[in-house]
């Protein structure tokens, strides 16, 4: 077999996965909806962090099996909050439940993703907004799509007209990059249009991804956070790097999404 028809029968067989993995996380988060509603104020840390593993595990249930039946030889990436390099091969790197601590507080942001990794780059996603119905997917070199409609982001080349956000990469940051997050914000603040500060970061990547907003950034940040977007980014004609400029990889300090008209002046602000 050439390589070419090699090439087309991997592309054509992640086309198929794409289309299951998205049934998949729209599934997880019909079960996640069920759960959302009235504020429940938790009185303990502890508390607090029983009732996400709840929303995880009620998410997991039901995506472990599926995509590891699509993939039965693909490592899982357990913990979401995770960052850094994937040893060599293909890994699942799910968020069963982004945005968890919006859901547990009855705010609208929060998603359900799901990305396969081959050797460290991502080849496919699907991102699930249970409250809107929406299912972003991107697949390597064949576009990105909201249920079914292409994506493309904005064709800003102003950043003083920009939308641009950023998000708090986890709880427990360290100072130095809450320091550096609160330095750019202000940086943004003065050249930008308007600053949106949220999580979580898919929720903005995918405002990217649609030519919503021209510009995301956070420092540090979990492979969860930044695959999905990352890939729906680049296949929606997005331009990733780090805040410098650099190409970004899942071990890098910082991240960049934007539009290609404004992604040089948005690594000048940052880099100030």
């Amino acid at each position: 077999m050439s390589e070419t028809l090699q090439t087309s029968d991997v592309a054509a067989s992640d086309a198929g996965v794409l289309a299951q993995t998205a049934i998949a996380v729209r599934a997880a988060g019909s079960a996640l909806r069920e759960r959302f509603g009235d504020v429940v104020r938790y009185q303990t840390r502890e508390e607090l962090m029983r009732a996400l593993a709840v929303n995880d595990d009620t998410a997991l249930d039901i995506l472990r099996p599926r995509l590891t039946s699509l993939r039965p030889e693909a490592g899982w990436v357990e913990d979401e909050l995770d960052g850094g390099a994937l040893p060599p091969g293909e890994w699942w790197v799910v968020d069963p439940a982004e945005g968890n601590v919006n859901h547990l507080h009855a705010l609208p942001e929060w998603a359900v993703t799901a990305t396969l990794v081959r050797d460290n780059q991502p080849v496919l996603t699907a991102v699930h907004l249970p409250l809107t119905g929406e299912t972003y997917t991107a697949l390597t070199g064949a576009g990105a799509h909201v249920d079914g409609r292409p994506l493309h982001v904005s064709q800003t080349t102003d950043l003083a007209l920009s939308v641009v956000a950023t998000s708090q990469a986890r709880p427990d940051e360290d100072e130095k990059v809450v320091r550096r997050v609160g330095t750019s914000i202000t940086a943004m603040l003065f050249d930008a249009l308007v600053v949106r500060t949220a999580v979580p970061a898919t929720l903005h990547l995918t405002n990217v991804a649609a030519g919503r907003i021209d510009a995301f950034w956070q420092f540090a940040g979990a492979r969860a956070d930044l695959l999905p977007g990352a890939l729906l980014v680049t296949e929606a004609g997005g331009q990733i790097s780090d805040a410098q400029g650099r190409p970004w990889t899942p071990q890098s300090e910082s991240f960049l999404a934007a539009a290609p008209g404004v992604h040089a002046k948005a690594v000048a602000t940052l880099s100030r």
